[in-house]
């Protein structure tokens, strides 16, 4: 199944799990410490509460340092972005940008090039192309919709995705600054 199809025929949980942890991952473009701002926001969608959803999507909004540079920006982005109704439209549109953003933020630190059409492709079941960091966080958006659909089980499985994902992005990221 694609990662469009599971968007698509994802709840409210999966889909606030799946925007989440793309932003999880992408955070450590800021700080590895940004990262405990959304322990409050996973929280929130371990529970399946709208209200403590929407005041921690606040709170992490107002704590968030904005770090320089377009990754950056595109990270505040997305949780900007983040809906502060628990709903499956805002939470679908949600999930789905940050599906996007996601996969062209590792697309720009990957060996390969990382075209728009590339991405469009990856998201329709289509990786042939992809470089091994744009391959990869493509499986982690997989592996997050199909967890989270198995209950608590699934969303400790999101998180550790997430921290999984987060290090080898800064990791790619150190190791490109000190070759720079």
């Amino acid at each position: 199944m694609s990662l469009l199809e599971l968007i698509d025929r994802a709840d409210e949980r999966s889909l606030a799990a799946a925007g989440l942890a793309c932003l999880d991952r992408c955070l450590a473009l800021l700080a590895p410490e940004a990262a405990d701002l959304l322990r409050p926001v996973w929280a929130a969608v371990a529970r399946g509460d709208g209200v403590a959803w929407g005041e921690a999507i606040v709170k992490a909004r107002s704590e968030l340092a904005g770090g320089e540079g377009e990754a950056a920006a595109l990270v505040g982005e997305m949780l900007g972005a983040a809906p502060a109704e628990w709903a499956e439209g805002p939470l679908r549109e949600w999930a789905s940008g940050c599906s996007v953003t996601a996969l062209v933020l590792h697309g720009r630190y990957d060996a390969a090039d990382a075209t728009e059409e590339l991405i469009a492709r990856c998201r329709a079941g289509d990786a042939a192309g992809a470089g091994p960091l744009l391959a990869g966080e493509l499986r982690r958006q997989h592996t997050v919709l199909e967890s989270v659909a198995h209950g608590p089980t699934g969303l400790r499985r999101a998180r550790e995705l997430s921290t999984e994902g987060g290090r080898v992005l800064r990791a790619v990221v150190s190791r490109r600054a000190r070759t720079a």
